[in-house]
């Protein structure tokens, strides 16, 4: 399982982030919200931790689903030039394969795994949810893994580089916001997502978005009425989530 072209493009939304920069275990992170017993790790997708779209929705959750939330920079620095999802960018094509060498998963799992960990041990919180966007589809999935337990909740949008196992091994409520049309999380992914959940015992949600794309939930296009109309229900999915499961 691989990402594809779709993981670079998308839509910049206009806005103004709330939270400051700050660290988290040894990662730059940025973190919005005051609660001081439930957490919230986001995992980006490959523009990385400083994008306009990913920390509006960080402000989002912190403020709808009452938790403080983290975005910490899991690409080592590197980042992807939001330029790429203005309609006239003309540059390179970028080279996903390249990007995934790099931030591959033995090369990041312990940094992901060390900020979740850091949430409980370091900081004190008494519950933590982990939300996982495109590259970080496979991560979230790998926190709530019965055998890591590292998280209360997960929450995962168009996820990319997820096995069959990653469903298999979930051992937390798990909710999944799946568009019709993705390269990432196929057709094939999903039939058996869908026919796995309701074997594991634990709660599961899981929502279909008829006519999206992979990408939606954190860079669909917000003058698009469907878009729009679809980003706000994932975004609101997971606030609902959150509220259930760390409070």
């Amino acid at each position: 399982m691989s990402l594809s072209q779709c993981c670079a493009t998308g839509f910049r939304w206009e806005g103004t982030p709330k939270g400051k920069e700050t660290t988290l275990s040894s990662n730059k992170a940025y973190v919005t919200g005051t609660n001081k017993d439930a957490a919230v790790l986001i995992v980006h997708d490959i523009f990385g931790w400083t994008l306009t779209n990913a920390r509006m929705l960080a402000d989002h959750y912190a403020e709808e689903a009452d938790v403080t939330v983290y975005l910490p920079d899991f690409f080592a620095g590197e980042i992807v030039a939001p330029d790429r999802l203005d309609p006239a960018y003309a540059g390179e094509p970028f080279d996903i394969n390249a990007f995934i060498i790099r931030n591959n998963k033995d090369t990041r799992w312990p940094e992901i795994s060390g900020c979740a960990k850091a949430l409980k041990t370091e900081h004190g919180f008494k519950k933590v949810g982990a939300i996982g966007f495109c590259y970080g589809g496979w991560a979230v999935m790998k926190l709530g893994a019965k055998e890591n337990g590292l998280v209360d909740c997960v929450s995962t949008g168009h996820p990319a580089l997820m096995e069959n196992a990653d469903i298999d091994n979930i051992g937390c409520p798990v909710q999944f916001l799946a568009p019709e049309e993705d390269n990432t999380f196929t057709p094939e992914m999903k039939e058996y997502t869908l026919k796995t959940l309701p074997t594991l015992g634990i709660d599961f949600d899981y929502q279909y978005f008829t006519g999206l794309k992979h990408g939606f939930c954190t860079r669909g296009d917000v003058n698009d009425p469907k878009q729009k109309h679809g980003l706000e229900r994932a975004k609101n999915a997971a606030v609902s989530w959150f509220r259930e499961y760390l409070h």
